[in-house]
């Protein structure tokens, strides 16, 4: 073999004959037989694709990629072979059948990527080894190594925690999740009717094993036997609640209590957040994680944009509240206020502005208790909208006119207007049950004619929305009820929760 395949330009004409001998008695000494199989292995001078190696060499000579190089440093290859560096040699450049790049154009190769970018060597090669042959197969230093391996591990348990969930089918099949119940499709096609105070039980389910915070009816009408509750048990479930009563699913998705559990648009997933500062969004029918983030803050309210189905906002106990968008897993706004905790959140119509309650209350008025925002730029609008010196644990928005309520901790609803500057209604108070420090919610019915509380002392309270009177109580549960939900398309079908852990169905 001629010396000048491996002689550089300006080097010393003694060492390249000692360089060339030495390297080609090596290389005959590794060519194998016609009969041996060849060696599958890559490196710096073999290839099996002509295609890929050129265009790592061609394109990318200033940042060369020597982890695509590379298999094992020499160092494990000796350790693993009677520490003989000679066989790595001959692994390295003993293929018949790959594609040989001339020694020469290999070495100036390395050598301009090792003298790129302000003239300092970004690897180190096997010079470095005193009983390594020269410029044979770059080096990775084992510090390297070992961050890119625990980097390679952490992002696959990463993954393996973001589609493991432990689900139960307590009834199994599709089609007690995606079935259409008898008792909906009457009234599918119709316009929704004047809501009636319901009195009767019709279900009583009492699976979950602590306080359940939040109820909600599936978003989708055609779906809507469908029943979501999140518990401190850890758990959220999903029950048929017009026709079985029944338990359809139970995902354990999280380590501590669920705080807020919310329906996609589309009725196929749940977003859920908690006291471990997970965000969970779960396939409903195949339990999967679609999206698994952890928080930087525990999790006490979460809602979805009512026309961007893939955005949502969460809160809790941080002054932030934050704006994600799925499609990303991304942090895309941050609403920063002077507050410990935020309680509730309340798009208006059409999702450019929405509020949040607090718990911020000063000692002479309660400002900031409820702040209006502005979606798309994170401004505050106002937050002198609530005086009085109580924190509002919910809101609720009126379904055909521009009002909303607060739940308040003074054991009344107050009435504000839905556009600015946001005006409290000074002639409404919605006022008979009692809070005493529960986070108890409030809503309107879809007519917009009743508006429904739980109390602490177990009872459910209907008011008139225009005479703001109490219609009727019913004795619901013996602990605090907490949550109270009308069906969407089910007129007078009532849901309601307390904080011993049952779920009551009324008509």
């Amino acid at each position: 073999m001629s010396s000048s395949l491996v002689a550089y330009d300006d080097s010393d004409p003694e060492a390249e004959t000692e360089k060339a001998d030495d390297l080609s008695t090596t290389r005959q000494a590794s060519l194998p037989s016609s009969s041996a199989n060849p060696v599958q292995r890559f490196a710096p001078g073999i290839l099996s694709t002509k295609s890929t190696y050129e265009t790592q060499l061609t394109e990318n000579t200033g940042n060369f990629d020597m982890s695509v190089v590379c298999e094992d440093p020499p160092e494990h290859y000796a350790l693993n072979n009677n520490n003989d560096l000679t066989s790595y040699c001959r692994r390295a450049y003993s293929s018949p059948t790959a594609l040989r790049m001339p020694y020469k154009n290999y070495e100036q190769t390395l050598s301009s990527s090792r003298n790129s970018g302000n003239g300092a060597s970004q690897k180190r090669t096997h010079k470095d080894s005193p009983t390594a042959p020269k410029g044979i197969r770059p080096y990775i230093p084992k510090r390297l190594r070992q961050e890119n391996s625990s980097a390679y591990e952490k992002k696959e348990s990463d993954q393996s925690e973001s589609t493991s969930c432990d689900v139960k089918l307590d009834i199994p099949g599709e089609q007690t999740v995606r079935k259409i119940s008898e008792l909906i499709k009457p009234y599918l096609g119709s316009r929704y009717k004047l809501t009636e105070v319901p009195k009767s039980l019709i279900f009583h389910m009492s699976k979950h094993s602590g306080p359940v915070n939040a109820i909600q009816w599936c978003t989708v009408r055609e779906q809507s036997h469908m029943l979501l509750s999140a518990s401190m048990d850890k758990t959220i479930k999903v029950w048929d609640a017009v026709d079985t009563g029944g338990c359809l699913r139970t995902f354990s998705c999280h380590s501590c209590a669920v705080r807020a559990a919310q329906w996609s648009s589309c009725g196929r997933r749940i977003l859920s957040g908690g006291f471990d500062s997970m965000l969970h969004l779960t396939d409903v029918e195949t339990g999967r994680q679609i999206i698994s983030s952890k928080n930087e803050f525990r999790i006490s309210t979460l809602k979805f944009h009512p026309t961007d189905s893939n955005v949502f906002i969460c809160g809790g106990f941080s002054p932030e509240v934050k704006a994600w968008d799925i499609r990303i897993c991304k942090v895309t706004r941050v609403y920063k206020a002077a507050v410990q905790q935020t309680l509730d959140i309340l798009f208006l119509p059409e999702g450019k502005e929405f509020l949040t309650s607090t718990d911020a209350v000063s000692r002479d008025s309660a400002d900031r208790t409820i702040i209006a925002w502005d979606f798309q730029s994170a401004a505050k609008i106002s937050n002198q909208i609530f005086h009085e010196r109580y924190t509002c644990p919910s809101l609720a928005l009126h379904p055909r006119e521009s009002t909303f309520v607060a739940q308040t901790n003074g054991n009344y609803m107050a009435l504000f207007s839905s556009q600015r500057p946001y005006r409290i209604n000074k002639k409404k108070r919605y006022e008979g049950h009692k809070v005493e420090g529960f986070a108890v919610g409030c809503e309107f019915s879809p007519d917009g004619t009743l508006l429904v509380t739980g109390s602490s002392d177990g009872k459910v309270f209907f008011y008139n929305y225009h005479t703001s009177r109490i219609v009727r109580t019913l004795s619901a549960h013996r602990e605090a009820c907490v949550s109270a939900v009308f069906h969407p398309v089910l007129p007078s079908l009532l849901a309601t929760s307390d904080w011993a852990g049952e779920i009551k169905i009324w008509q």
